[in-house]
């Protein structure tokens, strides 16, 4: 875990830069200036005619801060590595005792799954060997 004060931000918002005074009250849309009343419309069963909306020109998407470079920028945060003075290698580490028996856990999502020919060894020569003979005479099912 890095440091508490580690900074790795490479950038970050401007802190110095101000949202322009009455940005929010900027209309996403605005009445289409170039939209005429059809002269068929009547007020009395149409309602009041308002004009289509258009995309507003001056709308330029919620205000954001501009990035600037992080002056207390460090760098990515990099585990350093030190030397344990306590360790002792283990050669028998990952060395096994003999195993009497074996359980596989199979969970089917659709009935009538058949597994057969499950080998469990240690030996590769072994198993190549006894998926040559054992399957040199199956035949494939579609």
């Amino acid at each position: 875990m890095a440091p508490a004060d580690w900074e790795e931000r490479e950038y970050i918002d401007d802190p110095n830069q101000v949202k322009p005074e009455g940005y929010d009250s900027i209309p996403r849309e605005i009445p289409d200036p170039n939209a005429k009343k059809p002269d068929h419309w009547d007020e009395e069963e149409d309602g009041i005619w308002r004009p289509p909306k258009v995309p507003n020109p001056a709308y330029k998407g919620p205000w954001k801060r501009k990035k600037v470079k992080n002056p207390n920028y460090k760098g990515k945060w990099k585990t350093p590595w030190i030397d344990n003075p306590e360790f002792e290698d283990d050669p028998d580490l990952y060395v096994l005792r003999p195993t009497k028996y074996v359980r596989i856990e199979i969970w089917q999502v659709k009935a009538g799954s058949v597994f057969d020919n499950i080998l469990i060894c240690d030996d590769p020569d072994y198993a190549k060997k006894v998926i040559e003979e054992v399957f040199v005479h199956r035949e494939v099912c579609p």
